[in-house]
């Protein structure tokens, strides 16, 4: 058996292709340009929200071979035979592409992701049960993603800086007393005292 390597990738400036109009195709566009990625999107026609943040938007069917000329490919169409379509097109190409509800035909999924200031947690299930993945995200985030967690990463990073700045190296220092102190309501163990009830 075989796993997923989860990544986290860096986005920005890099041209992404969606193909897709709908509200799922208008979720995925949205979190690529929230990473910094410029959106195209094609379309013959669009739900409204695009505009607002899309490097371009292209109101016409998907033409054979064009997801070869981005680095990224997204396809979330209600045609399945389109679908397919363009992730054969990008696999040819080399081209990372994911389509929606179809793991067969992604060479990347997507995890459901929470963030809180510099803290992200990503949930996979390696494509079997994305409300899975969603629940469980959902409940890392409001277990987890608190103030305290936001003001450790951020009082991290500034004692890395500092501890960089000097010449040093931060692999041997001793975080635990800072990140004691991000989770003020958990006991040694791990185990939240006040879990959230549901979970």
């Amino acid at each position: 058996m075989t796993f997923d390597y989860p990544v986290s990738l860096d986005l920005t400036g890099v041209e992404v292709l969606v193909v897709g109009g709908g509200p799922v195709a208008l979720r995925k566009a949205t979190g690529l340009a929230e990473a910094g990625a410029l959106v195209t999107v094609v379309a013959p026609d669009v739900v409204d929200g695009f505009q607002s943040f899309a490097h371009r938007v292209e109101l016409r069917p998907y033409r054979d071979g064009e997801a070869g000329d981005f680095r990224v490919a997204v396809t979330a169409t209600n045609d399945p035979a389109v679908n397919v379509r363009v992730a054969a097109d990008a696999k040819a190409a080399g081209v990372w592409v994911n389509s929606a509800d179809d793991p067969q035909n992604c060479s990347f999924i997507l995890p459901a992701v929470a963030r809180r200031g510099s803290v992200t947690v990503a949930v996979s299930t390696d494509g079997t049960g994305p409300a899975l993945a969603s629940r469980l995200r959902t409940e890392i985030a409001q277990r987890f993603l608190t103030e305290h967690v936001e003001a450790a990463a951020d009082e991290l990073a500034r004692r890395r800086a500092e501890v960089h700045a000097a010449g040093a190296s931060t692999e041997d220092t001793d975080w635990s007393g800072l990140l004691d102190a991000a989770f003020p309501e958990s006991d040694r163990s791990g185990n939240l005292c006040n879990p959230v009830e549901g979970g």
